[in-house]
């Protein structure tokens, strides 16, 4: 809650610009620079930055030629400091600043603000707020939905991060992930030993204005990190290491649009975003590395080729666990999701799949009911220890919310994994919704899921790009 109260404070400055006809895209853009300089100080870090031109260099400036001094110091960022990361962040970097006034104003109330109050990923958390806002009030959504923290943190958790490991995330967006990793890591280990066999992160990002956001977000935490910009599932992915672990939250919806060749090396074709995510996960995996990717439920039923790259990735991995995520946590997006939790193990197949259904019977959640760390405290108390999903478990029953399939009962659904038990009882959860920003979402998010829908079944219909052979 409390970054939020930083959110709101940094959202308000924006006030001052709309005279100059600054659009609120154009306005989160150019706060990341500022705020970059500011949690760089607020970080201790800023002494990587050269010197005359950080945070406190802007704000003892006098306001007469302080655009110009702006100016000066984002371009000598961009092409003269030491750090290459430093480079890339503000390689070809425009101010939509007018005037020094407008300027000063607003380096003036991002000092003012009490920093003290923003705890954990600060960057990360105050960016993805921003960003929520300017798709909140341009009514359109900004066609970015990030992965609710509670998620996060709980795919971290039960994922177990370790020293020495090559840590992924092929659409990294802000970086979340890696953040979190590292911070579970940190939190375990001591400074010696952590330097002693650090871990490496690489992350790849299509968006380029993102991938500069999520450098400025590990380098402020101290990240050894690799960030591509690219497409994951084109030839850009050949450039990634044979990772340990994957976390990953796919962007929803078909690759219309693009007409770069997929990876080479996918078994199964078409123009499903989520099902070539998959795949290039599971190949990118080393032995014995393991995953755990956010999907929507169309993956877990989808016949032709999502047929075939289910059969394929329970026959090279153990598919060991399955939570059905709850409705409404990406709203927006209108997409039912779950978690795969799955292991790459010297050619072991999947045996049993244990499934945790989060959805049914549970409330909607949004603004005014958040999805929390508690939430998932029974799953992971169910879920285990190990990792890779080999703890002792037991079966709750028709009743209960933990249960296991068989992959012969798998094989008798046609490896249709789309499984849900209990009886829902909850009614429609958008009727139970009060603040119209959440009753918008809602509808938006069922529009746009028709229309992903609508692509994915016409990319079928033409065969485009199709090829479909049978598993091994």
């Amino acid at each position: 809650m409390k970054s939020e109260n930083v959110v709101q404070k940094i959202w308000a400055l924006c006030h001052i610009l709309r005279g100059d006809g600054i659009s609120y895209h154009q306005y989160v853009s150019e706060l990341t620079y500022l705020l970059f300089l500011k949690i760089a100080e607020e970080n201790g870090i800023e002494k990587l930055l050269p010197s005359g031109y950080r945070w406190r260099d802007l704000v003892k400036h006098p306001k007469d030629g302080l655009l110009g001094f702006y100016q000066e110091m984002l371009t000598h960022l961009g092409t003269s400091a030491d750090s290459e990361v430093i480079k890339a962040i503000y390689a070809f970097p425009t101010t939509v600043f007018s005037h020094s006034e407008n300027l000063h104003a607003v380096v003036d109330g991002i000092s003012k603000i009490g920093w003290n109050d923003v705890s954990g990923d600060r960057f990360g958390e105050i960016y993805e707020g921003l960003i929520e806002k300017s798709s909140q009030d341009v009514r359109s959504g900004a066609g970015q939905y990030f992965t609710p923290r509670a998620l996060v943190n709980s795919m971290v958790r039960v994922s177990r991060p370790g020293l020495g490991e090559l840590i992924q995330d092929p659409a990294v967006g802000s970086g979340g992930f890696l953040i979190t990793a590292d911070r579970f890591l940190r939190s375990r280990h001591s400074g010696r030993e952590y330097e002693a066999n650090p871990p490496k992160y690489q992350g790849v990002e299509i968006e380029k204005n993102t991938r500069r956001i999520c450098l400025m977000n590990t380098f402020l935490n101290g990240l050894d990190a690799e960030i591509i910009q690219g497409d994951a599932l084109t030839d850009d992915g050949c450039n990634l290491g044979s990772a340990t672990l994957i976390l990953a939250n796919p962007p929803f919806g078909s690759k219309a649009g693009s007409r770069r060749a997929l990876r080479a090396d996918f078994p199964y074709r078409n123009s499903n975003k989520q099902l070539a995510f998959l795949q290039h996960i599971y190949l990118t995996l080393s032995d014995n590395g393991r995953a755990a990717v956010v999907l929507p439920d169309n993956v877990l039923f989808e016949d032709g080729v999502g047929r075939a790259v289910r059969q394929d990735l329970m026959t090279k991995c153990s598919l060991h666990t399955i939570l059905r995520l709850p409705k409404g946590i990406f709203p927006g997006a209108g997409v039912k999701t779950n978690v795969l939790f799955f292991r790459k193990n010297q050619g072991a197949a999947t045996d049993n799949i244990w499934f945790y259904d989060l959805r049914t019977n549970m409330p909607a959640f949004g603004k005014t009911n958040a999805l929390l760390d508690s939430h998932f405290a029974e799953f992971e108390r169910l879920f285990g220890a190990d990792p890779s999903g080999t703890s002792k478990r037991k079966d709750g029953g028709e009743n209960g919310r933990w249960r296991k399939l068989s992959r012969e009962q798998i094989a008798e659904r046609g490896d249709n994994l789309n499984w849900l038990w209990l009886r829902d009882e909850s009614g429609e959860q958008d009727d139970a919704m009060q603040d119209p920003n959440e009753i918008l979402a809602a509808i938006i998010g069922h529009l746009r899921s028709a229309l992903n829908e609508i692509d994915a079944l016409n990319a079928e219909v033409e065969g485009d790009d199709f090829e479909l052979k049978p598993a091994p």
